[in-house]
Parts: structure tokens; C-alpha cells; sequence
């Protein structure tokens, strides 16, 4: 073939992709072009009949497409993500985000629009920190403490944060949900957590996406995959203000452990949320008595 156009080496891209199995390639080819073009994409769509100067971009969008068909997660080729209408930087030291977390996100914003302003959050093993970014940005009112154990995770996480305007209301600190809270936290109104909640014996039966390329300990949940959960409404509930609450997210048949774990703890007003296909994603508690908090 003589002379390409950026078209041109995007369609066969794409049936390679096609060609692979791959669900999403139209899509995903988009995006690769993308990336591969440094455009976004609506830029690279506008620009596509223009002819190469150079085989670069050819080279370079193979490359990637190559990535793609190993395995490798689009979201870690492309580096971003979206959530809840927010542009999220991943790399291989966090989760991608994922559509069902939005049912969280959902269930925090709806309580806090119902408390008096100021509320004071807590965004507990937040790894991107999209859900901490997603309450900030969509309840003004409230300010969000972003946590986790991971040193490499806070990084991505204080960027995504620098890159959505958001470091004003917001803050990050390393902290371990399996443990004891260090005293400088404060207290806080909301606790929202997304844990590792998958067993230990379950890791091995993942999709290889996930499995082979996500961070392992942002998955593993311990052996029935409900350490993370007993440890933050046991450790973590001295940091609730009086009628505080902390909202979890749980794997397919969890919540109704996750329920008895909160209400052995001491929590009320528990209940569940459901995500779009029915599946109860969401268990909420709230802790009633004051514990005389920091």
C-alpha cells in the first residue's frame, strides 16, 4: 500500500482487534488511536483523513495494540479511565474503576445532601481515589480524606486530585484499614469503603484481565474475603461522629455478612442498595450512640 492515512492504519487496527475476540475493539481501537496520536479522540476522528508523515504512528498504535491482545487492561495501556464523569489516571498500582462502584458513590451523595453542610468524609482504601474525587466533586459542601496503605497508590491518587481541581477540599493520608487508626485522622461523619473483598482461594479463578495485571492486594480479601470489613467496623467506628456512617461496597452475595458484621459491631439502621442488575453492591449502618470521639 502506498501513502496511509491515519484512517487507514486505524481500520486495520481495529480488525485486529475484531480479529482477536477482543468485545470492546471499536471502542478500544479509538482509543488507542488516541494515545497512540497524542490527541484526544475526538481530535484523532476530526484528523483521520489526513496522510502519515512518517510510519510512527503506525509503529506506535501496533504497539499498543499488541498490549491489548496479551491481555493487558485498556485502562493501563491508555493510562485514564472515567468515573462518574471524571477523568481517573490508572496505572498497575491501582483498580480500574469500575461502573458498579457508582451505586457507593449513588448512596454517599444521597445521604449527604440530607445532612447540614461541612460534613467531614473519609474515603477508606481509595487506590485512585475516584470515589473520594466523585463525593468532592459532586457535594460541594463536604470535605474528603482520602486513604490508603499504599504509598503508590496516594501518588496516582494526588494527582487525579490535582488534575480534577479538587486538592482544596480534599486531602490524602496513608493509613491501613486492618488496623487501628492512627490518632491524627479526626473524626468524620461518613466513612466510605471499597475494600478488597474477593477470597483468597477465589483469586485464582479471575479473569486473567484482572488477575494478571490488578494490583493483588486491592483484591484479596482474606480467606472468606471479609477481613477488610470485620477490621473497619471494629476498629474503624471510634472515628464516627454521633450518628455517623459507614457505607460499603461488597462482592456478589456478601451483604448479608457484611450486614451481621455490622450489626454485631453496634451499628443501626442498616440497609442494602442494589446495582443495576439487581445485585445488593451497597451496605450502610449507622452508628447511633456518641463514644465520646475525638
Amino acid at each position: 500500500m502506498g501513502i496511509k492515512t491515519y484512517n487507514d492504519v486505524y481500520l486495520a487496527v481495529r480488525k485486529r482487534l475484531r480479529d482477536s475476540g477482543i468485545e470492546g475493539y471499536d471502542l478500544e481501537s479509538r482509543l488507542l488511536a488516541a494515545k497512540a496520536s497524542g490527541k484526544s479522540v475526538e481530535e484523532f476522528l476530526r484528523d483521520g483523513r489526513f496522510y502519515l508523515n512518517g510510519d510512527a504512528f503506525e509503529k506506535e498504535i501496533n504497539a499498543l495494540a499488541d498490549r491489548r491482545i496479551s491481555g493487558e487492561p485498556i485502562a493501563y495501556i491508555t493510562g485514564e479511565w472515567e468515573f462518574y464523569g471524571l477523568p481517573v489516571t490508572v496505572t498497575g498500582d491501582v483498580l480500574i474503576p469500575r461502573i458498579d462502584t457508582e451505586v457507593l458513590v449513588n448512596t454517599a451523595i444521597e445521604m449527604l445532601i440530607l445532612r447540614e453542610p461541612d460534613r467531614r468524609v473519609l474515603d477508606l482504601c481509595t487506590g485512585s481515589g475516584c470515589v473520594g474525587m466523585a463525593l468532592a466533586a459532586n457535594v460541594p459542601s463536604c470535605r474528603v480524606v482520602l486513604a490508603d496503605s499504599s504509598r503508590e497508590a496516594l501518588s496516582v491518587c494526588r494527582g487525579n486530585l490535582l488534575k480534577n481541581n479538587l486538592t482544596r477540599r480534599t486531602s490524602c493520608v496513608e493509613a491501613d484499614a486492618l488496623q487501628a487508626p492512627p490518632m491524627f485522622l479526626g473524626s468524620f461523619d461518613m466513612i466510605v469503603c471499597n475494600p478488597p473483598y474477593i477470597p483468597s482461594s477465589e483469586i485464582i479463578g479471575l479473569d486473567s484481565s484482572v488477575r494478571d495485571w490488578e494490583p493483588l492486594t486491592a483484591l484479596d480479601g482474606g480467606p472468606d474475603g471479609l477481613d477488610f470489613y470485620r477490621a473497619v467496623a471494629g476498629k474503624l467506628q471510634v472515628l464516627l461522629r454521633q450518628n455517623g456512617s459507614i457505607l460499603f461496597e461488597c462482592g456478589v452475595g456478601q451483604a448479608a455478612e457484611v450486614s451481621q458484621i455490622m450489626e454485631s459491631n453496634g451499628f443501626e439502621n442498616i440497609k442494602t442498595y442494589r446495582d443495576t442488575i439487581g445485585v445488593e453492591r451497597v451496605v450502610a449502618g449507622q452508628m447511633m450512640q456518641n463514644q465520646d470521639r475525638r
